[in-house]
């Protein structure tokens, strides 16, 4: 692996297809980068005005730059269907999907609209449900790759399946840190999985360190203690541009490894260039990540083995 790898370092994409989730930050870094070497982008998150601002903006940094903005609310899985529906019908496959929207520790315990605690909603069980209905689109590419961001968070996470909604104890940060955990183990069951089922998927894990997004603005909000801390020590988050790099590398390097993790190499792994990261204990659990995985289906009524009726005939045709 190039030691200081960065987007320099990513080759032609021209011809394939990318699906990312998030409007900002990372998600439109992410964008840029994959816009700039010749990708098709689809950019999907719930606001169409901060869309079509995002799409501007790749646009004026590089005009012939193929992309555009779907909405999706990944806090309500009727509009994770509706959008893998709309893909089904407008594409014939996709190549990369990248998982990487979230919301991160607001202060009080709040839920999507299908009832789910929003931080497990919206990281993992959206994305769970946006896999599955894309597999059969995925599966269409002749080398398909599913990139979901974890956290260094996930270190300190665990599975409660005794409260996984956090209904008898809501704190913000490990809940969260249980939302990407679970990213980190869905990441991994969905390689074992594909390769038992022959799905033909390459599915790696990434983490972005700490980076200057703005997620302890918007969910905690600027007057708590962690946007305090993400406003006054600012020069401790690199760059969010630097913070994309691990998911990119996932997404688009030849030497990416299906089942890796990556993110930065820096001291904790917080900042610097990408490489491998270290996986959490908790994160090697099959069982847990296999009933992990039984449970998604059951509260998302998603299964894999199972697509819409366009999908399903979209994949019946080929």
């Amino acid at each position: 692996m190039t030691k200081r790898w960065t987007t320099d370092n990513i080759p032609s994409q021209r011809g394939r297809t990318f699906v990312v989730t998030g409007t900002g930050g990372l998600g439109f870094e992410d964008a840029l980068a994959l816009a700039l070497a010749g990708g098709d982008v689809i950019i999907a998150g719930r606001d169409p005005k901060k869309g079509a601002a995002a799409v501007e903006h790749v646009k004026s940094t590089y005009r012939h730059a193929k992309i555009s903005f779907e909405e999706v609310d990944l806090a309500d899985l009727s509009s994770v269907e509706a959008f893998g529906s709309r893909l089904a019908a407008d594409r014939d496959s996709i190549d990369v999907l990248i998982n990487n929207a979230g919301v991160m520790t607001p202060p009080d315990r709040r839920m999507t609209k299908d009832g789910f605690e929003l931080q497990f909603g919206v990281n993992y069980l959206a994305h769970f449900a946006l896999t599955a209905h894309l597999l059969p689109l995925l599966r269409r590419s002749s080398v398909s790759r599913v990139v979901t961001l974890s956290s260094i968070a996930a270190r300190s996470g665990r599975i409660d399946f005794d409260d996984l909604q956090a209904e008898r104890t809501y704190k913000p940060m490990p809940v969260y840190s249980q939302s990407k955990l679970a990213c980190l183990m869905f990441a991994f069951e969905l390689q074992r999985r594909s390769d038992n089922a022959d799905w033909g998927l390459t599915s790696i894990a990434a983490h972005p360190g700490i980076s200057r997004t703005n997620l302890l603005h918007n969910a905690p909000g600027r007057n708590s203690l962690q946007g305090l801390t993400r406003s006054a020590l600012w020069f401790l988050f690199q760059p969010v541009a630097q913070g994309a790099l691990p998911t990119l590398y996932a997404a688009t390097s030849p030497d990416a490894q299906a089942s890796a993790y990556y993110g930065p190499t820096g001291l904790g792994e917080l900042r610097g260039y990408p490489g491998e990261a270290k996986v959490p204990p908790a994160a090697f659990e099959q069982q847990v990540a296999s009933r992990l995985w039984d449970v998604s289906e059951e509260l998302s009524g998603v299964k894999f083995d199972e697509a819409s009726p366009n999908v399903r005939n979209l994949l019946t045709a080929v």
